[in-house]
């Protein structure tokens, strides 16, 4: 790949709406290496299931912020039958590993379950999530440490996502 071009990643909801909370949706855009894409299924659980967050989603997607894509080749949903069939996981999450495997892109993902089956399954699809995306922008100077560990801070006291760090600081 050459230089300014980003190889694409699906994100699932748990990554995505970590995002959408803070109203951070242009970090997204902004990462160094990826282009994220929302599949279908998960920008139908957001609406679902997160209205504080619908209007950030659609605005992040008419802005050009974020791409979606629909899960409907033979291949996706041959996998995403598989992946629901087990239960263990959401029709957004189902999606998400699907488009990654049979397309071949990143998926970025917090769902501990999710990372472990793809890493068992799937283990030639990279994985990221909302701590690694954090520091990528970081380290391509377009997030300051303070602001990231800002919105650690948010994130930990209203959104119930914890990180096993006290600061970025610790895993740069």
């Amino acid at each position: 790949m050459g230089p300014g071009i980003r190889a694409q990643a699906v994100i699932d909801t748990s990554s995505l709406i970590n995002f959408l909370a803070i109203d951070q949706a242009q970090l997204l855009a902004e990462h160094p290496s990826y282009r994220f894409v929302v599949t279908d299924h998960v920008r139908g659980k957001v609406t679902k299931r997160y209205q504080l967050q619908v209007d950030r989603l659609e605005a992040a997607l008419g802005r050009g912020e974020l791409e979606e894509t629909a899960v409907d080749s033979y291949e996706e949903l041959e996998i995403f039958a598989q992946l629901t069939a087990t239960r263990r996981f959401g029709v957004g999450e189902c999606a998400a590993i699907a488009a990654a495997v049979h397309r071949q892109w990143a998926l970025a993902t917090d769902d501990g379950s999710a990372i472990k089956l793809v890493g068992r399954l799937y283990p030639s699809v990279l994985i990221e999530t909302t701590a690694s995306i954090i520091v990528a922008l970081i380290r391509a100077q377009r997030l300051s440490l303070q602001q990231a560990n800002c919105f650690r801070d948010q994130w930990e006291r209203h959104h119930r996502f914890r990180l096993p760090f006290q600061s970025f600081a610790e895993i740069l």
